[in-house]
């Protein structure tokens, strides 16, 4: 009988599987047969997230040419290098272009004829447009995949699940919401995917209250002004007279940062320098384990201010104090934070050139503003300020960081579970939105359809409202008959509405502390309470813990999600070829 993989999810992560099995099949597996079944309601290449039947409207957060689903020698993997065209090159657009969504669903479903068309000619690939309900079957035995509408099982030799962004049942704060919304006739929405989210009960020229400022917050933005016939003059937006007033805020109180908007020039800082592979061997080999905040947090704070300052002394000598190769020197041999910050006071004069991690995770830590319109005002002045940073060249150190999140990013995998924090903070500084979306929200915000309410935003249902409030602005409040969750359910495998992670997590598969599904960074198998890897099933994705910042990556950058796939891929084939003897 033919050897059978199933693999559920058919999205970016799934076509880079079925690329990384048809570049390293000729050196595995070659000649053997095998037949693989892609599991997914969506259509194959894009999956629900990149699917092309969403609104044009909507945009990726990345230029063009930042945009790759090609591995390149930047990629630190056994398998072999098999380039191709950025999105920028495949669609024949300009590179500094904020494409839609549905040109990066093109792109992805290309790129899944492209890795199907790469595979040997005796292996098959069939896609089954279902749900995937559970798994059954022992552990060195065949595997069973069970579909929605479909009596009897898949039968697989190896099971591999590329899921995505996951719905998620509320937890206690947001069935209190939801209750309250039932109570009183209220419009609540829980965390979700926005472009699935029914928006037409938020009705026309009313508050609804917003938690949560990055991208899914700017997509609910979009559809509720532009989508709702409104349109941009110049830096004037005019209503259509259909949008509500949105009331946001969240834990920063702040938007994301902008992407940056000019390109590299002369030489890259020479990542990794202080956190590479020697320092995570070294924290997986502690025999008590390793604590993120008290021992990986310091290497990365390092790694981040090498790559701020590499940039700052090479490229703008002019505002440094001392030579780099004195800095440097001096840079390395500091042996806490405390040295490091006097080094850096005494050698950067300017304390705008000075990298100040704990201010940009939390930028209004003790702000208090007296009134809420004086808030509008300083914080309309704070993302003006940012967009000037962020694409002003004499601020590249800016991008210098950037690169040194990638880095750390690329290593931060091999460790299994960081806790939640690590990948907001790497989203408000990596992963913001363009610059004309942040034009877009000064726009609004003079309009008076955007209103900010400020840092820890807290919602409270009372009074048959909801109301929300924030110790940035002492004793402002705003009630709302409406309240949106602008975030992406956690994906806890406790509250996942995914049967399939629900039965696995029933079946001892073994979770971290937040819940997250624990696999082998080595090549995503699946762990058991013991540690124990399940010979026959692998998992990779943001559900894990060992998640990558996306599916597809800018290119030469080192790619997290294409080493994994690369990985994952050369085990299956062996394994398989191992099964077929």
């Amino acid at each position: 009988m033919r050897p059978q993989l199933v693999i559920v999810g058919a999205g970016p992560r799934g076509a880079g599987l079925l690329e990384r099995l048809a570049a390293n099949a000729p050196e595995l597996y070659a000649g053997r047969g095998l037949d693989i079944h892609l599991v997914d309601p969506h259509p194959p290449g894009g999956g629900r997230i990149w699917r092309q039947e969403q609104s044009p409207l909507l945009w990726m957060n990345s230029h063009a040419e930042d945009v790759t689903m090609f591995t390149d020698d930047t990629v630190p993997m056994d398998g072999p290098v098999r380039e191709g065209p950025t999105l920028h090159e495949w669609a024949a657009v300009d590179g500094r272009t904020f494409a839609g969504r549905q040109l990066q669903g093109r792109y992805l479903r290309w790129f899944y004829e492209r890795a199907v068309a790469g595979l040997p000619p005796d292996v098959t690939v069939r896609h089954h447009p279902r749900r995937a309900l559970r798994i059954s079957g022992p552990r060195e035995g065949r595997q069973q995949v069970w579909l929605e509408g479909r009596a009897r099982p898949l039968l697989a030799d190896l099971v591999i699940l590329a899921l995505g962004h996951l719905d998620a049942e509320p937890g206690a704060e947001q069935a209190g919401l939801a209750a309250h919304a039932r109570e009183h006739g209220l419009v609540h929405l829980p965390p979700d995917f926005t472009a699935d989210s029914d928006l037409s009960a938020l009705r026309p020229g009313e508050p609804v209250l917003v938690r949560g400022f990055g991208l899914a917050f700017v997509d609910l933005m979009v559809l509720l002004t532009e989508g709702r016939g409104g349109r941009y003059e110049g830096d004037a937006y005019r209503p259509s007279g259909r949008e509500p007033v949105l009331y946001v805020g969240s834990r920063r109180g702040v938007p994301y940062h902008s992407k940056i908007g000019y390109d590299w020039t002369g030489d890259r800082p020479p990542l990794p320098r202080f956190f590479g592979p020697a320092e995570v061997e070294a924290l997986l080999a502690r025999p008590g384990g390793h604590d993120f905040r008290r021992d990986v947090w310091p290497l990365v704070a390092k790694e981040l201010g090498f790559a701020h300052y590499h940039r700052l002394f090479t490229a703008h000598p002019g505002r440094t104090a001392m030579s780099w190769a004195d800095f440097e020197e001096k840079y390395a041999a500091a042996s806490d934070p405390a040295e490091t910050g006097a080094l850096v006071d005494a050698a950067v004069p300017d304390p705008a050139d000075r990298l100040d991690l704990a201010a940009l995770d939390h930028p209004l830590a003790g702000v208090r503003y007296a009134s809420h319109d004086d808030f509008q005002d300083g914080l309309r002045g704070y993302i003006e300020a940012d967009l000037g940073r962020r694409h002003d060249p004499s601020f590249s150190a800016d991008l210098g960081v950037f690169l040194g999140l990638l880095s750390v990013y690329g290593q931060l995998v091999r460790l299994g579970n960081l806790g939640s924090w690590w990948h907001g903070f790497f989203s408000c500084l990596a992963s913001g939105p363009p610059g004309p979306r942040l034009r877009q929200m000064l726009a609004l915000s003079r309009a008076g359809l955007l209103r900010f309410v400020g840092a820890d935003m807290a919602v409270t249902a009372e009074d048959g409202v909801f109301r929300a409030s924030s110790p940035t602005v002492p004793g402002f409040s705003v009630d709302a008959r409406a309240l949106v969750e602008a975030r992406l359910p956690e994906p806890a495998l406790g509250r996942t509405r995914d049967s399939l992670l629900r039965e696995l997590r029933a079946d001892g598969a073994a979770e971290t502390p937040e819940g997250l599904l624990r696999v082998d960074p080595a090549d995503g198998r699946i762990l058991d309470g013991a540690g124990h890897p399940h010979p026959r099933r692998f998992a990779l994705g943001p559900y894990t813990d060992a998640r990558t910042p996306g599916a597809f990556t800018r290119p030469r950058t080192g790619g997290p999600a294409f080493r994994q796939n690369d990985g994952t891929a050369r085990a299956v084939l062996s394994l398989v070829k191992e099964l077929t003897r």
